[in-house]
């Protein structure tokens, strides 16, 4: 019972929030999403980034294993959806980048940061910097036809993971007015990532409900087997493996409806399989923690 207990308090905080954002929609509220995720990800993802890897105790042996783990397990997953879009003879430019990209930031940083403390995060924030790296340039490249290293480097989420690395790397610090600051700014950031997933959810579509559940179990399965199997060749701490593991069991991200839209692949399929899979975290997470909090 006190394990149960424990495990919602971890996950009802990061679903009421999204909750938030999905009734105050239903509700008829105004919700600028563009404005709110250029901010996210321009300024508050990228300050909460920085602090915590500069706040984050150096452990370049694991770092640099969890790091190596997450570009293998991600080489792994785009074998098994590759396979699996082949088998059910789906068209890839649709469903082969929301097979592989899970909403590592959104709902995964909150997760790891309530579930595992702030060494947990500073892990979670590894496997989310290597997630936007391959979405960013395999994941464009995948939909569009394009994508480049040169577009990479443009995202401030990019350059604030550099700098943070090489601040927790030399131990230094920003003077306490400014890491206070930037602290501030950070802190916004996931409430203003789940609200505005709960706010997604809320307006995408779903054209086939059994499909997008099919497709969706898939995809969190395909996951987890990807960093389960790569969490055996690498030497990490259990942390560090039960990070890996939930953060790849995350749902279709929403980056892959919004480049589905802009690149005219089939974005109502994609839009399914957001909220479907979304919907179905909720417990995967659940009994997921239940194991890896043990």
């Amino acid at each position: 019972m006190i394990a149960l207990l424990n495990i919602f308090e971890i996950v009802a905080p990061v679903f009421i929030l999204a909750a938030v954002g999905y009734f105050w929609v239903k509700f008829g509220f105004e919700y600028r999403v563009e404005f709110i995720t250029q901010f996210a990800t321009a300024l508050a993802v990228p300050c909460l980034v920085f602090t915590a890897l500069m706040n984050t105790e150096f452990q370049p042996y694991y770092f640099g294993n969890l790091f190596m783990a997450a570009i293998l397990g991600y080489f792994l997953l785009a074998i098994l959806a590759f396979i699996f879009i082949k088998i059910f003879n789906l068209e890839q430019r649709t469903y082969l980048m929301p097979l592989i990209i899970g909403n590592t930031g959104n709902l995964g940083l909150p997760l790891c940061l309530f579930a595992f403390g702030d060494t947990g995060f500073g892990y979670a924030i590894i496997v989310f910097s290597v997630t936007s790296i391959v979405a960013f340039t395999i994941g464009i490249r995948i939909v569009a036809g394009g994508g480049s290293i040169k577009q990479l480097l443009k995202e401030p989420l990019v350059g604030s993971t550099v700098l943070g690395l090489i601040f927790m790397w030399q131990g230094w610090k920003t003077p306490s007015f400014l890491g206070h600051s930037l602290e501030l700014i950070g802190q916004m950031a996931i409430p203003m990532m789940l609200i505005t997933l709960g706010v997604a959810v809320a307006r995408l579509k779903i054209t086939d409900l059994r499909q997008s559940f099919l497709y969706s179990f898939c995809k969190i399965f395909l996951g987890i087997t990807a960093a389960l199997s790569v969490s055996f060749i690498f030497d990490l701490p259990k942390v560090a493996i039960s990070v890996l593991i939930l953060q790849f069991s995350m749902p279709v991200a929403v980056t892959s409806y919004l480049l589905a839209e802009k690149y005219e692949a089939d974005a109502n399929a994609v839009a399914g399989l957001v909220v479907v899979s979304t919907l179905i975290t909720v417990g995967i997470s659940s009994i997921l923690l239940a194991f890896l909090i043990i």
